[in-house]
């Protein structure tokens, strides 16, 4: 029997689009191109992961804090979608040993952490989870981010969650490379490419530039009016965070979504 050692996970920031988009007719063409770059992600990877722990736009705590319910309910974030939308069920599994191992993890590594036993999935997870495992086999943990939302606090957390990458467990940041609600169409197409053109550059760069970049993004060009609020783009510093050294990529580049807005996902240390 072999004793190689798997090998290591990549991370993943997933731009993971608007609402409840799998299940509204009217919205998949807009997102066909992330509904591929979803489907496909399972296989761009080693193999089957045990588990996935993903990092939410969608969630602020005090501490960062994990789903722990043993089969999570659902929590429809979203409002002025079809009724049918207030239906969806995804069944994933979540997985209370895993909440533990990153619980731990998360305090040694001098960071606050805290379980929460009854929130339900968000559509920050179940939205682009739904899309790579349809038949909602993997399970899931989800994590929030930290209010206050300092990016460097969200890169401690990624550096303190890389061991997971050599125990099975993909990590996932879950949000949007551009978020401005109040700007979709075509006043969103300038702003979108400049800042994209930076996350390009940034996710490329080196890891301590890299690092260095991210901990300054409010420098970048059009960096406000791409994130007025910054939730949607934290989880980018968790998965460049458990990088560590591993060097970036981008697996998904759209143009034109919503009528002018520049969307892109990550992925660090593709195998």
């Amino acid at each position: 029997m072999s004793t190689e050692p798997s090998p290591r996970l990549p991370t993943w920031f997933v731009s993971h689009g608007g609402g409840p988009w799998p299940w509204v007719t009217e919205m998949r063409d807009v997102h066909a191109g992330l509904a591929k770059s979803l489907r496909e992600l399972p296989a761009t990877l080693p193999f089957r992961p045990k588990a996935v722990l993903l990092a939410s736009a969608h969630w602020e705590e005090p501490a960062f804090t994990l789903m722990s319910h043993a089969h999570p309910p659902m929590l429809y974030d979203y409002y002025g979608f079809p009724p049918h939308t207030y239906e969806i069920v995804y069944a994933a599994p979540g997985d209370p040993s895993l909440v533990e191992r990153v619980r731990k993890l998360i305090a040694d590594g001098g960071l606050p952490a805290a379980v929460d036993a009854e929130r339900g999935f968000d559509h920050g997870a179940f939205v682009p989870m739904a899309v790579a495992w349809p038949d909602a086999s993997m399970p899931i943990v989800q994590l929030s981010l930290r209010t206050g939302l300092d990016p460097a606090t969200h890169l401690a957390l990624g550096r303190a969650l890389a061991p997971l990458r050599d125990e099975g467990v993909l990590i996932v940041g879950s949000g949007l490379s551009w978020h401005n609600l109040r700007a979709l169409g075509p006043q969103a197409r300038v702003p979108s490419q400049q800042f994209d053109g930076w996350l390009q550059q940034t996710v490329a760069s080196p890891a301590a530039e890299r690092t260095a970049r991210l901990l300054r993004w409010t420098e970048a060009p059009a960096a406000r009016a791409s994130h007025p609020r910054e939730e949607h783009l934290l989880p980018l510093m968790v998965a460049a965070g458990a990088a560590l050294d591993d060097a970036g990529d981008c697996p998904y580049r759209e143009e034109h979504v919503y009528g002018g807005v520049t969307v892109s996902s990550f992925r660090f240390g593709h195998v």
